[in-house]
């Protein structure tokens, strides 16, 4: 297939707009148009991926952590970043990053870790306001279903874990069809009025394109009547972190053993132990130290991240386990959740796991 075949199916998952300002997740070397058979997936990309990637004839290599990540001024190998660039493009090997998008998503990075620990009930921890529009429009009694039907499909109508959500109200609704027109009901230069349902559904906007695709597709009058609003809410399905709950409580140093096993950390940073039940956690793949105090106030008994600075580290105050992995410990199994996402659409296309281990912190 081509390669923006695949692209435009992860960007429906995860969607560009979703990354956080700072990030850089996109196509970054190599064409669009570009024809490919396999890809490899990885956390990082550096030389050996490259590498990895020809002796495997992966066209594409997808990584977590965007190569091109802040300003690059020339491409001249003086740094392991511009070397890589160098060798991705004499291999004809295209880089597409996939980072906080894919970590701001329900079914994302976050989602991966609690599958792993047996994590249940999740919530984003940290979800984000705005992204959201209502949607309005008038259609005729007997085509409601019809219409309500194609929007759903179109992605509208979802809060939180309910789908195919939304409010109909019946009214009357008038209008004058005017010569060079072919109203569905009515004469031409006569007012007339139908009996209409009201429907309203809510979706994010970043599916405005289909979700009026399906609306205008689906609508039997000529002249659609719809408003768009943006809207302040909270999007219960997109943000930072995740939390949930354990099956059964279990000791502090039963679970932080669980978690040095399950996630293959070889050393765990972890603060002072309260004597109680762990029971409810908050996780956050990559540098979560910033969601410290919405893990307290959503009285998480374990934080689960990585990148904690020591004085981050009092800030538990006695009211939390902190539990820090290390960045790439966190973030490992985004390959298996990336293979994963993509094999539900693409089933036989083929998928390399990245054997190049990329972490570039050493443990004695």
């Amino acid at each position: 297939m081509q390669l923006k075949d695949l692209v435009k199916y992860l960007e429906q998952l995860a969607p560009l707009s979703l990354q956080e300002s700072y990030d850089n997740s996109r196509l970054q070397i190599g064409s669009a148009r570009k024809s490919i058979k396999s890809a490899l997936v990885t956390v990082d990309c550096t030389e050996d991926v490259i590498r990895e990637a020809k002796r495997k004839r992966a066209g594409v290599i997808l990584t977590h952590h965007p190569l091109i990540f802040g300003s690059l001024r020339s491409i001249a190998g003086n740094s392991h970043v511009e070397r890589t660039i160098e060798l991705a493009i004499k291999n004809d090997i295209a880089i597409y990053a996939i980072h906080t998008n894919l970590d701001n998503i329900y079914t994302g990075v976050n989602s991966r870790i609690c599958d792993k620990l047996g994590i249940k009930g999740r919530n984003i921890l940290r979800p984000k306001r705005g992204g959201l529009k209502k949607l309005y429009t008038f259609v005729p009694l007997k085509q409601a279903e019809k219409v309500k039907n194609a929007l759903f499909r179109a992605g509208a109508g979802k809060i939180g874990a309910y789908s195919e959500t939304s409010f109909s109200s019946e009214g009357s609704g008038t209008f004058l069809a005017s010569s060079g027109t072919n109203p569905f009901v009515g004469k031409k230069g006569d007012r007339h009025t139908e009996s209409e349902v009201k429907i309203e559904t809510i979706f994010p906007d970043y599916i405005e394109s289909q979700v009026l695709t399906a609306l205008l597709n689906a609508h039997p009058y000529e002249e659609v009547a719809y408003d768009i609003v943006s809207l302040d809410n909270i999007n219960q399905l997109v943000g930072s972190g995740m939390i949930g709950e354990l099956k059964e409580s279990v000791s502090e140093i039963l679970f932080l053993n669980k978690i040095k096993r399950v996630m293959r950390a070889k050393g765990l940073r972890y603060t002072k132990l309260m004597g109680k039940k762990i029971s409810k956690v908050a996780v956050c793949g990559g540098a979560g130290s910033f969601l410290l105090q919405d893990a307290i106030n959503a009285g998480a008994d374990l934080f689960l991240t990585s990148d904690c600075k020591y004085h981050e580290f009092f800030d538990a105050d006695n009211s939390i386990v902190i539990a820090d992995i290390g960045h790439y410990e966190s973030e490992q199994f985004t390959k298996e959740l990336i293979r994963d996402l993509i094999m539900k659409k693409f089933p036989k296309f083929a998928l390399h796991l990245s054997e190049t281990v990329t972490n570039p912190v050493k443990y004695l």
